[in-house]
């Protein structure tokens, strides 16, 4: 049994000072004082916050979701460790069926390891079934109709599909979907209009994958998919670097949205944690230069973003408390998955998923199920 002693601690509607949280494997209570026997962390007047969880991260520390590796996907889950992420759902791209089944194989084995790294929730599949488009960095050549055979062998595995409804005819996908499984559907990569786009919500499309990018444009005669989701209620993804999404809209979203449906998620690619250079993502060449990664048309190719950094930056540019801020990465993404019962916040009974941070989010301990996974507390 574990105690975090003199931290402020994050819960999901304010900040607790003065207690102590006492945990195993999980929450266990918020208290005054424990026992002798009882490890003692002392947060030194940290903030005491849910771990984080990111549900678009296709690579880091130079490993990628697709190399279709078990040592990658625990590379990544390492190296997203340090920066407060407890939990994550590996990411896929648009690239062949064998490809694709290779990397799902890969996080099915993955979801059922024991390790030192951010938990593996299951897959996030990113395409094949986008629109040609807005493929951002997703290749051309691999994109295919929505179809439910695609699919069916690993919906144990997949928690989140991207895909764009005006591609799927008479919308037959997203109701099988429905129907058949608790995969969440995000319409992405898209040039639905307004009126398609509600329609694939009221079906239950339930999510909408970085919102901004790789879609149609809000155009005040036709909205289209980020009208749709700014008068929806449906969870947005948000990339925010400061690059994909200028900052000046983060209190406008949030104005829009409420600050129960806003996810900031990292998109990060394989160039997460590494120097600028020349990377992969899917099968095309990256450039990273000033942590801004692009293919050589100049198109956007995921980011080198962290989860923590997102937070610092969303909760800069609008009125949020921290204890918000950190929901947008922590309690509204395990929501968006149906994973709330277990992660998101500091409930009791819930999951020990733990990180420490300071006022601008730099991450100092991560604990996972109650065990200390990073730790740079006394450094």
């Amino acid at each position: 049994m574990k105690a975090i002693i003199n931290g402020k601690i994050v819960t999901e509607n304010k900040v607790i000072e003065d207690k102590i949280l006492l945990f195993n494997d999980k929450i266990i209570e918020f208290c005054d004082q424990v026992d002798k026997n009882v490890e003692i962390i002392d947060a030194k007047g940290l903030y005491v916050s849910p771990g984080l969880v990111d549900i678009h991260v296709h690579g880091s520390c130079n490993c990628d979701v697709m190399d279709k590796s078990l040592q990658s996907i625990k590379t990544i889950g390492n190296g997203i460790k340090e920066n407060g992420v407890t939990s994550f759902l590996p990411t896929t791209m648009s690239m062949s069926k064998e490809d694709v089944y290779g990397a799902l194989d890969v996080v099915r084995e993955a979801m059922n390891i024991k390790y030192d790294g951010a938990q593996i929730l299951g897959a996030h599949l990113e395409g094949p079934f986008i629109n040609s488009k807005y493929k951002g960095a997703q290749r051309d050549k691999f994109i295919q109709v929505p179809n439910f055979p695609f699919i069916k062998d690993y919906v144990d595995v997949i928690k989140i599909i991207s895909y764009a409804p005006e591609v799927d005819d008479s919308l037959n996908f997203t109701k099988e979907v429905k129907n058949k499984t608790d995969i969440t559907l995000s319409i992405a990569h898209t040039n639905a209009t307004y009126e398609e786009a509600k329609l694939a919500i009221k079906l239950g499309a339930s999510n909408v994958t970085h919102l901004f990018n790789a879609m149609k444009p809000l155009n005040h005669r036709e909205p289209g998919v980020v009208g749709a989701a700014l008068t929806s209620d449906v969870f947005c993804e948000m990339i925010c670097d400061n690059i994909h999404v200028n900052p000046e809209l983060f209190q406008f979203v949030l104005n829009n949205k409420g600050k129960d449906k806003v996810i900031l998620i990292t998109d990060c690619m394989r160039a997460g944690c590494m120097a600028d250079g020349k990377y992969d993502l899917g099968g095309q060449d990256v450039f990273v230069k000033d942590g801004v990664a692009r293919l050589t048309s100049g198109t956007l190719a995921g980011s080198v973003l962290r989860l923590n950094k997102a937070v610092y930056n969303y909760k800069k540019s609008t009125n949020l408390s921290i204890n918000d801020a950190i929901n947008l990465a922590s309690l509204n993404p395990a929501k968006s998955i149906n994973m709330h019962k277990t992660k998101g916040s500091l409930d009791i009974n819930k999951d020990a998923d733990i990180a420490l941070f300071d006022e601008e989010l730099n991450c100092y301990m991560t604990i996972s199920h109650g065990e200390i996974i990073f730790n740079n507390l006394n450094k």
